[in-house]
């Protein structure tokens, strides 16, 4: 079924089958096939400048941030002092601006496969893409496991900011990836990664914490509302290296002073505290209960 239609954009995937949000399109900004999968930018009508890579929506200007700032405060808050930050994926470079604001941080590496994906949102999205022009981030355009291989013991924290468990992203949601991102850590290092939504893909999300769990000593799942993701949610699993880490209490906290001055529109320690607060049906899941 054609994606586009009648002016409206569809998110037609099998992972949520039955399920399709649309966004009205004002104009379609650029459409290309790269080496690797389609990227699409249009305008949409309600919700800003939209991302989609072969047909799903990656991120939109009206609620990206919540996404971005999730996926990176919630690792990096719960890090005593995380300097140096790999991202894997994010050639979008919203996780990149989000993770160059904390003040700990000195150096961020990201690293996509996909070099269009990046030229594209630095000419489309440049409220996503300021934080690739950060003077912290380094970018690199390679295949993430290769990166891996090649740095251990390198990183306070790592970020995988992926598509879902298709395509290029297909091998980020695997146990042998978690051993990967285990080897590239500094002792007491804590990684993030998206990992789906319960409300649709409940077994992958079960599939994914048990590979984070299997590899780190501590893991947890966490959630977070974007409303143009399937069901309106989005979680991820987090993982640490020192066995008394709470993930669910953050060990850096923003006063409001800072959250301004970050211009930090989501994310708060109570918020942090709250995305591992679980519905019964997830929490026994995740148990296998």
């Amino acid at each position: 079924m054609d994606s586009m239609k009648s002016g409206w954009f569809s998110e037609l995937n099998d992972l949520w089958p039955g399920v399709a949000l649309s966004l009205e399109v004002e104009e379609i900004l650029h459409s290309e096939r790269s080496q690797y999968q389609d990227i699409l930018v249009v305008k949409t009508k309600s919700h800003g400048k939209a991302l989609m890579l072969d047909g799903v929506i990656q991120c939109t200007e009206n609620d990206e941030w919540s996404y971005h700032e999730m996926i990176s405060y919630l690792s990096l808050c719960s890090h005593p002092k995380p300097q140096h930050v790999l991202i894997v994926g994010g050639g979008d470079g919203g996780a990149a601006r989000e993770v160059s604001k904390h003040p700990d941080v000195q150096r961020v590496t990201l690293v996509d496969i996909d070099d269009r994906v990046i030229e594209v949102c630095k000419q489309y999205l440049p409220r996503l893409s300021l934080g690739l022009n950060n003077p912290k981030v380094n970018v690199s355009v390679g295949d993430g496991f290769e990166f891996l291989r090649h740095h251990r013991g390198e990183f306070d924290v790592i970020i995988t900011d992926s598509s879902d468990p298709v395509g290029p992203a297909e091998n980020l949601f695997k146990q042998s990836y978690y051993e990967l991102l285990k080897a590239a850590l500094k002792p007491g290092g804590i990684i993030a990664s998206q990992a789906g939504t319960a409300w649709m893909n409940l077994d992958q999300v079960h599939s994914t914490f048990q590979h984070c769990k299997a590899v780190f000593p501590v893991a947890a799942y966490a959630i977070t509302a974007v409303p143009t993701y399937p069901t309106g949610q989005i979680g991820f699993v987090l993982g640490s290296l020192d066995n008394q880490t709470n993930l669910a209490e953050p060990v850096r906290v923003f006063s409001d002073e800072d959250l301004e001055r970050m211009s930090i529109k989501y994310y708060n320690d109570k918020v942090h505290r709250a995305a591992f607060v679980l519905p019964r049906f997830v929490d026994k899941a995740l148990r296998g209960a």
